[in-house]
């Protein structure tokens, strides 16, 4: 029996804090282009870095530029895309409520839930498309 591949999720980077975000730029693009080498059918979806941080600050500041390097860095891939999670999670006053991200890093269950839904409807059509093709 062999399994085949239709879609590899790929959520990394947000406990890189000590690097700069073309290290972690890089990083993520060396696992995607392993992913592809490996399973060349697949379609590869990187998950942006979700914001930290109660009030806004350097590392929220850093997942950002992050998230438009590999957004940029991916664009240019056949089959791979950057698919930013984030459901709204910071406030107009540019807060984050604990009930969304606990700790202001990990996400809740309430959490997982506002990034999982759009998850779920994403991954359904990436499907539906492969299986019209």
């Amino acid at each position: 029996m062999v399994i085949v591949f239709k879609v590899v999720v790929l959520w990394v980077g947000t406990h890189n804090h000590g690097h700069t975000a073309e290290q972690i730029c890089g990083g993520i693009m060396a696992i995607v282009q392993l992913i592809k080498d490996k399973l060349p059918k697949a379609y590869t979806l990187v998950l942006g870095v979700l914001p930290r941080g109660k009030m806004p600050n350097p590392l929220r500041e850093r997942n950002a530029q992050v998230n438009k390097l590999v957004k940029e860095a991916v664009s240019s891939l056949p089959h791979a895309s950057l698919l930013n999670v984030d459901p709204g999670f910071v406030h107009s006053d540019g807060s984050i409520s604990h009930q969304d991200l606990y700790d202001f890093l990990h996400l809740t269950p309430q959490g997982y839930q506002a990034v999982c839904q759009p998850l779920h409807a994403h991954l359904k059509g990436l499907l539906k498309k492969q299986a019209e093709n």
